[in-house]
């Protein structure tokens, strides 16, 4: 069927009919055809010179250039970027000429060739791509590079990666009598698309896309579409896919954004590594929660506005972070520097006490590190690390380190959804985990070749860390050690602030990170030994050169720590220091009664006692020190992307005294902090302000600064937009002393008619009433207008959520400063799974509006 280029109707949301236009031009076959556009600049673009370039946007199958009517709007806005939105229907497409003819990959590049000059499109060109239309878009580009600016690509592909099967999509609609039945007879194919949607289109937005193909005659493309895609060299668009994908490296110089979503049954993981590969170059950002649909399910517009809008800016001179005080020394230094030192290094109490030496520690690396490099892992290959903190975990830690491997931790407190999650994300080439660990990678197909550690790890066909030790002792030899500026690991954050995030540390960074946590206390104490209850020191213990002894608990939950066993691990080593999580240290101060003679006597060895990794009341780290007399307690402030940052002890806290937030002390030698003041509308400063007083978002810069996030683009232009400092999203303010004192989350700062304000201190006045066990302070309402909602945790526990009673109302209303518009109580906060303690205000407040608009009283 052939038929006329069309206008869309009226009324599809978000669609302006001004950018309506059709392009009449002679295809490369000579035939003169009209093509329907969307072009921000409508139908009379007036001088090309206000524009600093132009987007080509190209859409996918079974779409039209209604998928890009957010970057139409977006680019319109005042204040956006000064660039022109030209978004094509393919013929047969959208609202396209109908030529009945069948338009290969080769004809469909030439095609947009054909509008691009008809526009008069000179450049500068940044092409924006999705699905199909990635590889049209590339296309494009190779052959107008002296026009080309940029590249975006959002969830598309330009070859079959070797061993990954077709998307089951695209094979189901591709069977013989299948395929005219599902994509073009009726809209079965269409309608599957629409619905990988996160969230649901819709109605109205899904007959937005539905309006360019009502009939069958007006589908007939979507069939053909889908027929072209090249499974195999015998495909006759084999050849042009091909080319495009090999000549990828030629766009090497040329900027490269990719926008993924991973919840794609059409383009997975490993489409996504074979364009990393093809443009290593190019920036990544994942949208946690978004599928195929990028478009409709995130804000791809805004990433490409602030992307291009950096395109237009010149390359800021690069910024250095503080120098180690020291000079470099590799993160295993300590290790090999007691290589001949048959004293104990390491004592595990799980599972009958192991206790390793020095040189058993450092042989051991040595022969892991030599058998991975056998086994084919080499620098930069990234090693996910599924086994629990003990002496295979150090052994596998410092060996992928030694050899330029890159680490990769996500805490299995993140629960199985996070943390495939996270290893989806870090995309590592290699697993190393303990039976269970390797079962459930096997079940969810996380990428990577498995190995084993542990007993068991044999029975399940896997390469073992022993069999490992074995080649590399045959094969003793190890290549180079790494660069100090080479990637060694990606740390996954708790997840308690969203989806974790995997933050990535140089090999310079993570030594810098070894020193400040020596700087701690260890470095005053030749003959110190640790009890590592906190995972980061367990992992970091060996590289500072003492003895660590590992207690017997459940890595996955830190609460089961006891006091018995805490002190056992104490007595193993003559402990000196402990470090252990608050979570933790709530169930050792709760355990502790039941204590013996010996078992109190072990612990009272102890003289450093440090928590960090959520907030430690002085109650708690009172009723710790009770257990260990002898210990000066101290509780860092720092996180995932730098840490330590501060420094307090207890004796500080009760010195300092009650105040706005959380009091966590001065900076460590080496870390500067500022806060980015808030302004009236709770948004921070661009610059650091070191003025006593003033509440905005903490800025720490220091060596051991994470180096960037990993495959986050967005969030890591964010947090690094002001050169040499990291944004941590942390609100606060400095006292006169230049004690730092935490007032909560960026993101949770309520603006309320009243001004800004923040959570931790409302909480604070609330926490100081008697019937009050925990609270949380939310704002309920549009911002500038929000009202302050506290939800609570009441003593006793309530049995069911519910208003507060208004004795409790009006208690918590006079303790509180600002007004209070409702007070509720629950059974218990929702809380991080890995610290218990860091409240989920975001999915309280979505709770509280619910509840205070007459939904039902659920669960928080």
């Amino acid at each position: 069927m052939t038929a006329a280029a069309q206008t869309p109707p009226a009324g599809l949301p978000g669609l302006d009919p001004a950018w309506s236009r059709s392009v009449t031009a002679v295809d490369s076959q000579g035939v003169r055809r009209t093509w329907h556009v969307l072009d921000s600049a409508g139908t009379a673009p007036g001088d090309p010179s206000r524009y600093a370039g132009t987007l080509l946007c190209v859409h996918g199958n079974p779409t039209w250039s209604y998928l890009w009517r957010h970057l139409l709007a977006r680019f319109g806005e005042p204040g956006a970027p000064p660039w022109r939105v030209v978004a094509v229907d393919h013929l047969d497409m959208g609202f396209s000429e109908r030529t009945g003819t069948v338009r290969r990959l080769a004809q469909r590049i030439d095609d947009l060739g054909t509008v691009t000059d008809s526009l008069g499109l000179t450049g500068p060109v940044v092409t924006v791509g999705h699905d199909w239309g990635g590889a049209i878009s590339l296309g494009w580009a190779l052959r107008h590079r002296e026009q080309l600016r940029g590249v975006v690509l959002t969830n598309t592909a330009v070859h079959q990666p070797a061993g990954s099967p077709a998307p089951a999509l695209i094979r189901l609609a591709g069977l013989p009598g299948v395929l005219p039945a599902s994509t073009v007879r009726t809209p079965a194919f269409l309608r599957t698309t629409l619905a990988l949607a996160n969230p649901r289109l819709t109605d109205p937005v899904r007959d937005g896309y539905l309006a360019p193909y009502r009939t069958a005659d007006r589908r007939a493309a979507i069939g053909d579409f889908v027929a072209d895609i090249p499974l195999g060299p015998q495909h006759p668009s084999w050849a042009a896919l091909e080319g495009v994908a090999r000549h990828l490296g030629e766009l090497a110089e040329v900027p490269a954004l990719l926008l993924w979503g991973p919840r794609d049954p059409v383009f997975g993981a490993a489409h996504l590594r074979d364009l990393r590969t093809r443009l290593p170059h190019a920036r990544l950002h994942r949208f946690e929660g978004a599928g195929h649909l990028l478009a409709e399910d995130a804000d791809v517009a805004g990433a490409v506005a602030r992307w291009v809008a950096d395109l237009d800016q010149p390359t800021p001179a690069p910024v250095a972070a503080p120098e180690p005080p020291v000079a470099w020394r590799p993160l295993w230094t300590g290790l090999a520097e007691r290589a001949d030192d048959p004293s104990v290094a390491l004592v595990e109490l799980a599972g009958g006490g192991r206790r390793v030496s020095w040189s058993l520690l450092w042989r051991r690396i040595q022969e892991i590190a030599a058998g991975l490099t056998a086994t084919g892992v080499r620098r930069g290959d990234r090693v996910a690390l599924l086994v629990p903190p003990g002496a295979d975990m150090t052994a596998a830690v410092y060996a992928c380190l030694r050899i330029g491997a890159v680490i990769v931790v996500a805490d299995p407190g993140l629960g199985l959804a996070g943390m495939n999650r996270a290893l989806r994300s870090a995309a590592p080439a290699h697993i190393i985990a303990v039976g269970r660990g390797l079962a459930v990678a096997r079940l969810l197909r996380w990428p990577g070749r498995r190995i084993g550690a542990g007993a068991g790890a044999a029975a399940l066909g896997a390469l073992t860390l022993a069999r490992l030790a074995r080649l590399g002792a045959a094969n003793p030899e190890l290549p180079i050690a790494p660069d100090p500026d080479d990637d060694a690991a990606v740390l996954f954050t708790s997840g308690s602030t969203g989806p974790a995030k995997g933050v990535v540390y140089t090999h310079r960074r993570l030594a810098a990170m070894r020193d400040a946590l020596s700087a701690l206390g260890l470095d005053r104490d030749p003959d110190a030994a640790i009890v590592a209850a906190f995972a980061p020191f367990a992992l970091f213990g060996p590289a500072l050169g003492v003895t660590s002894a590992i207690p017997e608990m459940n890595v996955t939950a830190p609460r089961t720590l006891t006091a018995a066993a805490l002190a056992d691990a104490a007595g193993a080593v003559d402990a000196s220091a402990v470090f252990a999580s608050p979570a933790a240290l709530r169930n050792v101060v709760a355990t502790g009664d039941a204590l013996d003679s010996r078992r109190r006597e072990a612990l009272e060895g102890v003289r450093l006692l440090l928590s960090a990794g959520a907030p430690v009341s002085a109650v708690l780290l009172a009723r710790a020190r009770a257990l260990m007399p002898k210990a000066q307690p101290h509780t860092p402030y720092g996180m995932t992307e730098v840490l330590p940052v501060t420094d307090i002890t207890l004796d500080e806290i009760v010195d300092v005294g009650p105040g706005d937030g959380v009091c966590v002390g001065r900076p460590l030698p080496g870390v500067r902090v500022a806060v980015a003041v808030l302004d009236p509308d709770g948004t921070p400063a661009e610059q650091p302000d070191l003025t006593p007083g003033r509440t905005g978002e903490i800025m720490v810069r220091a060596a051991h600064t994470k180096d960037r996030y990993d495959a986050l683009w967005l969030t890591e232009r964010a947090s690094s937009r002001t050169p040499g400092w990291h944004r941590t999203g942390d609100v606060g303010y400095l006292d006169p002393d230049g004690r730092v004192w935490v007032q909560g989350r960026l993101e949770h700062v309520l603006v309320t008619p009243a001004g800004v304000l923040t959570p931790v201190g409302i909480e604070q006045q609330v926490e100081s009433l008697p019937r009050i066990a925990r609270a949380a302070a939310v704002g309920v309402g549009p911002r500038g207008v929000a009202r302050v909602v506290v939800v609570a945790e009441t003593l006793p526990p309530v049995r069911r959520a519910g208003l507060a009673d208004q004795e409790l109302t009006d208690a918590v209303r006079a303790a509180v400063g600002p007004p209070v518009a409702a007070v509720l109580v629950v059974p218990s906060l929702p809380t991080d799974i890995r610290h218990n303690s860091k409240i989920d205000r975001s999915r309280l407040g979505r709770w509280a509006e619910r509840v205070l608009a007459g939904g039902r009283l659920s669960r928080s």
